[in-house]
């Protein structure tokens, strides 16, 4: 973090809005638990409310990291996708103050993101149902929810994510109340009293929920605005949103929502949220017996304190108070209520100790150096107390994830600590268990004091947090091959390091390494995928990918090194010169590396007329990321009309996609988009024009062609279209009418307009041989 980066991160959080902040959870009582699939699926604007407007503790709860799904914002794909939507979801919770609860971990995780599924069976089938009930029944008992609110309805024309994770999350009630049940963990069971449904449907330009949502038993309604931030609940929950940049999240509206209804499954109507339970304190304190006075006093005191913002010196003993009542209250308390109660006692003491810190301006800034730390290194870390503190006693400790801690007496100005990694440190994973608001996540401070007479311990997580990487690290570039079956010579990677490397060649290879050149040397000309894998000195070596966004940071993976090299049988058209235009995928790398004649074109210019060119590919939701291609529209139809040949993969109809604007001539793209897709990858694929070209020019598509591809077969197909196009396959998932837009093709003028939905650009990442010879076939001249 750079000393600008330092001083915009201070700007934003301003003192008072955080004072604010950590007074407004005072208010409240209950835990809400929101249950989802993917990073983006809360309801933000709800949480906005019951987080902000009543004081609530707010849980989301989500089983996947969303790396199956798609990016608009670069080239993450996969799993780094999944730690870049991990990171998000996590800036999403810093908006709402709310805790995240994960349940997926990573694409090797049973629970994981596998692509679009339109059937919860099928979904589970994939999860395992039994482990993901499980899963929600742990995060039951360890949060201890009064209310769970799943954000979709398990109706027919709903992912079958959402279906399957609503359906968990109903059947996780009862086994997590169960004391026979999940016998493995130490959690004690817990009685999930209001589990809710949403009472609206999910239609719309994604999903086509096919039954009607059931009856409202409860109608929420927010106020219009948050009075320290002077926004609507909405627009606060649309700033949280925003952060899920990389599905295109947040928006405006002039007309904020403001009610939301939800129907209880095991009751009647109601007049506000998980009736019959304690939603403050002085509610609490009615049923609390002998804790009664102390919890009274305790909830006096609160409001006391919340009058008295911003006035820090007037804040601080009533904070006190508060908190001397509560340890009173947890003291006196009887068995029974402390069993039923006393996590929300000790759960509000927690968020008393913030609101004391906070008022106490204990809030010093850490930075850590170096940022990139492996094992057997020092971390050197230094706290910047800036302000003046109203706090004695004050200690800190340090901890990263996997060491021992190293602490130090805090004063005003400037405090360093060194933190040494053991050398056997294990590297941790980015996918982590779960994000709390209070802090306490990967890196962090923890503190200790004494404010206003009460022992105080807060946790705060140091932002940025350190890489931890490897020891070994080697990148290779490329890293994967496309090998056409007859070719000469040996293939070479340019590498990241001189230290020579230990790898074993697969049977029909041989290499050698010169410095950082690694040459592979085919000595079989044998179709199939042959890979590498790097040691360094003895020791496995591992690749990086990563990123770093404005609204995220910079965010690692790390792998165990591998080169692979596909061998395959293709041809590619004669005289083909291919203008590439995409948007974050790799299909114009992957066609270089093919040794076709392509360009690759990060900017159209504004003259650009591409007559120097045969074929124009625009990849995947190009016209809804890119500008200068929308406005190369009408040039586009021009070059086809003169003799070329312009294909499209698929796009978004809602993203830059005009039916009877966008291609050459009108063609409509299906929505909702579940309905206009085929997710099983290996649905059967029945060949409509056989002696076309596009399937046999210059390599002859064949039904193992077919074979291998990963996640889905294609999405986002066309509907209808102009008569001069004409389908060219059909395919359809079981039990549903073939679908005939995955791949269209028509004469227009002189040339021709391709258009297909099929997942190319995925398959090829995953070097599926069939989807290479395809697209060869498909960026042929128009008059081929």
């Amino acid at each position: 973090m750079t000393i600008q980066d330092r001083l915009a991160a201070r700007e934003a959080q301003p003192a008072l809005l955080r004072l604010d902040t950590a007074l407004s959870q005072l208010a409240g009582c209950l835990t809400v638990m929101n249950t989802g699939a993917h990073p983006d699926d809360e309801h933000s604007g709800l949480m906005a409310w019951l987080r902000f407007g009543l004081g609530h503790r707010v849980v989301i709860a989500c089983s996947t990291r969303g790396e199956g799904g798609q990016n608009a914002l670069g080239p993450e794909r996969g799993a780094l996708l999944g730690v870049l939507r991990s990171r998000e979801m996590e800036e999403a919770a810093r908006v709402l103050d709310c805790d995240v609860a994960w349940l997926g971990f990573g694409p090797a995780d049973p629970v994981h993101d596998f692509g679009f599924s339109k059937d919860g069976d099928d979904t589970f089938s994939r999860w395992g149902e039994a482990l993901i009930t499980e899963r929600l029944a742990l995060a039951y008992r360890r949060y201890r929810p009064d209310v769970i609110l799943p954000t979709f309805l398990d109706v027919p024309g709903q992912h079958g994510h959402h279906r399957a994770m609503t359906r968990a999350a109903l059947a996780a009630v009862a086994l997590a109340a169960d004391p026979a049940a999940l016998r493995g963990s130490n959690l004690a069971p817990w009685q999930v009293s209001h589990p809710y449904l949403p009472a609206w449907g999910g239609g719309g330009g994604t999903y086509d929920d096919t039954l009607p949502p059931p009856p409202a038993t409860l109608q929420i309604e927010a106020d219009a605005m948050e009075p320290a931030r002077g926004v609507s609940y909405e627009e606060i929950g649309q700033w949280s949103r925003r952060r899920h940049a990389s599905q295109g999240m947040g928006h405006w509206s002039d007309s904020p929502q403001r009610t939301w209804q939800l129907h209880l499954t095991n009751g009647g109507t109601e007049r506000r949220l998980a009736e019959g339970v304690p939603a403050t304190l002085s509610e609490l304190a009615e049923l609390s017996g002998p804790a009664a006075a102390p919890l009274r006093d305790a909830a006096e005191a609160i409001e006391a304190a919340r009058a008295a913002f911003p006035d820090r010196v007037a804040l601080l003993p009533a904070l006190a108070r508060a908190d001397s009542a509560l340890a009173a209250a947890r003291t006196a308390a009887a068995p029974d209520f402390a069993t039923a109660h006393g996590h929300r006692l000790e759960r509000k003491q927690r968020e008393l100790a913030h609101a004391l810190a906070e008022a106490a301006s204990l809030t010093p800034v850490a930075t850590i150096r170096p940022a990139r730390l492996s094992p057997g290194e020092t971390a050197r870390i230094s706290l910047h107390q800036t302000v003046p503190m109203r706090a004695e006693e004050v200690s800190v400790s340090a901890r990263l994830p996997g060491c021992p801690e190293a602490g130090s007496a805090l004063s005003e100005g400037l405090t360093e600590i060194a933190l040494p990694l053991p050398a056997d440190l294990a590297l941790p994973s980015p996918f982590t268990e779960g994000f709390d608001a209070l802090g306490g996540n990967g890196a962090h401070l923890s503190i200790s004091a004494v404010i206003a007479g009460r022992p105080v311990s807060v946790l705060r997580d140091i932002e940025p947090a350190p890489q931890i990487v490897p020891a070994h690290l080697v990148a290779a570039r490329p890293a994967a091959f496309v090998r056409r079956l007859g070719a000469a010579g040996p293939l070479s990677a340019t590498l990241s390091i001189e230290t020579a490397l230990s790898i074993d060649a697969p049977a029909g290879w041989s290499l050698s390494q010169q410095g950082r050149q690694l040459s592979l040397i085919p000595e079989a000309d044998t179709p199939g995928l042959a890979s590498f894998t790097p040691r360094i000195e003895g020791a496995p070596a591992f690749s990086e990918s990563g990123g770093a966004y404005a609204h995220t940071g910079a965010f690692l993976l790390h792998t165990p090194a591998r080169i692979d090299v596909l061998s395959l049988d293709l041809a590619l058209p004669e005289g083909a010169r291919i203008a590439y235009i995409g948007s974050g995928d790799s299909v114009g790398s992957w066609l270089q590396r093919l040794g076709a004649d392509v360009v690759l074109m990060e900017d159209i210019p504004a003259d650009e007329d591409f007559s120097a060119f045969t074929t124009v590919l625009v990849g995947v939701v190009a016209f809804g990321n890119r500008a200068d291609l929308r406005a190369a529209t009408a040039r586009l139809h021009r070059f086809v009309e003169a003799g070329g040949h312009l294909v499209t993969l698929y796009q978004r109809p809602d993203q830059g996609w005009q039916a009877d604007e966008t291609p050459p001539q009108p063609m409509r793209i299906g929505t909702p988009s579940l309905r206009w897709r085929v997710t099983d990858p290996r649905a059967e694929v029945t060949v409509l024009e056989p002696e076309s070209p596009l399937l046999t020019t210059p390599n002859r598509i064949t039904p193992a062609d077919w074979d291998g591809w990963d996640k889905e077969r294609g999405l986002y197909f066309a509907a209808d279209w102009a008569p001069c196009y004409q389908p060219l396959l059909s395919m359809s998932d079981a039990g549903e009418a073939p679908l005939l837009g995955s791949l269209v093709s028509g004469r227009i003028g002189k040339g021709r307009h391709t258009h297909t939905g099929l997942v190319l650009h995925h398959q090829l990442d995953r070097l599926v041989p069939g989807a290479f010879r395809l697209l060869a076939n498909l960026v042929q001249p128009a008059g081929a």
